[in-house]
Parts: C-alpha cells; sequence; structure tokens
C-alpha cells in the first residue's frame, strides 16, 4: 500500500543566523529613520535597560504581532544597533551601544531620554 503524504514539510530544526550591519557602514539618515519609529524606540529603550542577552524577542511588551516585532528587529540590526543570537529556540538581544556611540556621538542617548511630560 503506497503511503499518503500531507503536502506538509517539517519546520527544519535550525533558522539562519541573522545577519548584522557594523554601525560604520550606516548613513546618519537610515539610523535616524529607523530610530524614528515609536516601537523601535522602545525596544531600544527597553533593551538599554537590560543586561546584554538576556532579553528574547518575545519579551517585549509591544502592541505589534510577531511578524511586524521580527521585522522591527531586522530594521534595528541593519542599523547597527542590535545583535541578536540564538539561544536554543529564542533569539536573544544585545543593544550595540559601544559601537553605535563611536559612529553617532550622542544619538543613543537622546533616544534614551525620556520623553518630556506635557
Amino acid at each position: 500500500m503506497a503511503e499518503r503524504t500531507t503536502g506538509h514539510r517539517a519546520a527544519p530544526s535550525h533558522r539562519a543566523a541573522p545577519e548584522h550591519t557594523h554601525p560604520d557602514a550606516v548613513p546618519v539618515q537610515t539610523a535616524l529613520a529607523a530610530l524614528a519609529d515609536p516601537i523601535r524606540i522602545q525596544l531600544v529603550r527597553e533593551l538599554a535597560g537590560s543586561a546584554d542577552w538576556s532579553r528574547s524577542c518575545g519579551s517585549f511588551d509591544v502592541p505589534v504581532g510577531k511578524a511586524a516585532l521580527s521585522h522591527h528587529f531586522t530594521v534595528l540590526r541593519a542599523v547597527g544597533l542590535v545583535e541578536q543570537r540564538d539561544e536554543g529556540p529564542k533569539r536573544v538581544n544585545r543593544l550595540r551601544r559601544e559601537e553605535f556611540d563611536a559612529r553617532f556621538p550622542g544619538l543613543l542617548a537622546l533616544v534614551l531620554r525620556e520623553e518630556p511630560q506635557g
């Protein structure tokens, strides 16, 4: 008797490591555009208040779905602000503060300031 298949393929047991851009390769306009989004600012602020590699992508309380959150992290990696690595089933993050500050002195400090209460 022939074996029936359902057409579903098993999920791969590993995913490709994320690509990272060094801040030295990023134009200032690109960095500013990445930091113009309030969700990305929130992610950066939360990472700044956390130890390196202690926050998984799913640990952030942001009002977006999984796909949108993935996009926001991709943008932050592309400007050299975030580094990610896989630890088991989780992808953990680190803010690349030193590297970003060397390329854009003072910019991250401005982003990390609390917003004035009006």
